[in-house]
């Protein structure tokens, strides 16, 4: 294969969707897809909302969706809802597969990290060095100091039942469960009468994963439910991003080549969810002409920058959540948040609160203590931009 006009470092979601992209619309570029594991995507479930995306953006990862479901639900000890809406699931073995059928297999490269990444070029862990006129870093997060954090952490594991389990809609959040550890609920996603993933999540102030004692909850919960024989067919574990301040520029310190995914700061501040980003910006990407290493940095820099002066408002609801109430009452704000109309919580989710969303989230007596409430509105922790 020729030298490429396009290296892509990192073959998780962001970097498998811009080259996804690039070889739909722009089959004039020579590209290459570098992941350092055995396969493309690790071992993920991604999910979204239709009110997520664009009719066309939901074009675009159509043939990566495994699963999709009119509605869902959400139980609180206060306040239980089913709401309209389809919601829908990727898996990181389809994006893999998807990846494999439609690039060469002379754009794809497998089974070697990426050590350096350069405007012209990138270094191999086994001494390999490759050029390119335009080189785009899709790792995975880098460094995040300069951003004040929470996480959302989680283990899922996908069970296959000997009987049907009963459960026919996505259960968003079931805060049902004990609090620990932060605000805790239990996210069930039935991908068929008899396969289920069944994850535990935390919003927390620290990213340690207990995978033991967290796999015990998980067992524990499904006991609880009464659901029948089963077997582990796959286990996944995640640690998200909750962006309470800071300055998404402090990611780019230092950058001459474009930086997508978690690693430029593409993320829901609220929710750590980085595909509708990720769909957006490969489609953004396909369409540029100046398909340079400095060109699309500065592109993917300001855009960056765009989202998270928009984003503000997710940041303080972030900090009431974190700063405003106890770890075991923390669920209250989320039980209060549900109170609000489907359309409203759909543009939260796809990060498209109007201000008139904004002044009614913000309504009403808070679900915390007043004057925590008012303190963690106006926080500038350790001095840093909200």
């Amino acid at each position: 294969m020729a030298e490429p006009s396009v290296i892509i470092a990192g073959g998780g979601l962001a970097g498998c969707l811009v080259a996804l992209a690039l070889y739909r619309h722009r089959p004039d570029l020579d590209l290459m897809l570098i992941e350092g594991s055995d396969r493309f995507g690790g071992d993920h479930v991604w999910s979204f909302f239709d009110s997520d995306l664009t009719p066309a953006e939901r074009a675009f990862v159509d043939d990566l969706v495994v699963a999709s479901w009119p509605g869902n639900r959400v139980a609180f000890p206060a306040r239980q809802r089913s709401l309209a809406g389809s919601y829908n699931s990727l898996r990181s073995e389809r994006l893999d597969a998807v990846i494999r059928e439609t690039l060469p297999p002379a754009s794809l490269r497998l089974g070697v990290p990426v050590t350096r990444v350069g405007p012209t070029g990138v270094n191999l862990a086994d001494g390999t060095i490759l050029e390119a006129s335009c080189v785009i870093d899709a790792r995975g997060a880098g460094d995040m100091a300069g951003l004040d954090l929470g996480w959302q952490k989680f283990v899922g594991r996908t069970y296959c039942f000997a009987r049907p389990h009963g459960v026919t809609l996505p259960i968003i959040m079931d805060a049902t469960v004990d609090q620990r550890d932060g605000y805790r609920f239990v996210y069930c996603l039935p991908f068929s009468a008899t396969e289920m993933l069944v994850e535990d999540t935390y919003y927390a102030d620290g990213p340690a994963l207990d995978d033991h004692a967290i796999g015990a909850r998980i067992a524990a919960y499904v006991a609880d439910q009464g659901w029948p024989a089963h077997k582990t067919l796959a286990e996944e574990r995640g640690v998200l991003p909750v962006a309470m301040g800071g300055d998404v520029a402090t990611l780019w310190e230092g950058a001459d080549v474009a930086r997508l995914g978690l690693r430029g700061g593409f993320f829901h501040p609220t929710t750590g969810y980085s595909l509708p980003d990720a769909v957006r910006n490969a489609l953004l990407l396909a369409e540029q002409t100046d398909m340079t290493s400095a060109g699309l940095c500065r592109l993917f820099r300001r855009e960056a920058e765009r989202l998270w002066r928009d984003r503000a408002f997710y940041r303080l609801l972030n900090r009431m959540l974190f700063r405003a109430a106890e770890p075991d009452r923390r669920y209250r704000v989320l039980e209060h948040f549900y109170r609000l109309d489907e359309a409203l919580i759909g543009r939260f989710y796809a990060g498209r609160s109007t201000l008139l969303d904004k002044a009614r989230i913000l309504s009403g007596r808070p679900p915390v203590a007043l004057w925590r409430a008012a303190a963690a509105m106006t926080d500038m922790k350790k001095g840093r931009a909200v």
